[in-house]
């Protein structure tokens, strides 16, 4: 489990609640800094959504990957129209949050979007997601797992 989420509720694209311990246990996490807003951002979660998809919903067995939408919209109704409309299938920090906030301090985000991979204890893997995405695809997965150090079940 990412104890950077212990204690919090996350929310998937139905509006349901999502106990973190159970859904990002032994998994490498991708906490996405975004916001509907920004250009860049609204460039690259389409890229993310084909890089969830093809690692996480066409694999057998899925690759051990989540991402958490933390976002810098400016209102609820622009947090949900975002999510729904341009993100995969993939959880989200609620707007209403101020949890956010600790996150960007403690991930240092001072400008989005920014994909920040990290290990169940939430030390980072890398801050440079976005970019290692870009240049490698799904190539980047392995080593981010093999830093995670977990249990791995995933056939590259």
């Amino acid at each position: 489990m990412v104890e950077v989420f212990t204690g919090r509720t996350l929310v998937n694209k139905e509006g349901d609640l999502v106990d973190p311990d159970e859904a990002l246990r032994n998994k490498v996490v991708g906490i996405y800094f975004s916001a509907g807003w920004c250009s860049p951002c609204r460039d690259f979660t389409p890229i993310l959504c084909d890089f969830y998809t093809e690692l996480v919903e066409e694999r057998d067995p899925p690759a051990q990957f989540e991402i958490v939408f933390v976002s810098s919209d400016k209102s609820t109704d622009d947090f949900i129209e975002y999510y729904h409309d341009m993100h995969g299938d993939w959880l989200a920090l609620p707007w209403t949050d101020e949890y956010k906030n600790v996150l960007k301090e403690r991930y240092k985000i001072t400008a989005v979007p920014r994909l920040v991979i990290v290990k169940e204890n939430g030390d980072v893997i890398t801050d440079k997601g976005r970019k290692q995405i870009r240049d490698q695809g799904l190539a980047c997965f392995p080593s981010w797992l093999e830093a995670a150090e977990i249990f791995q079940n995933f056939r590259g």
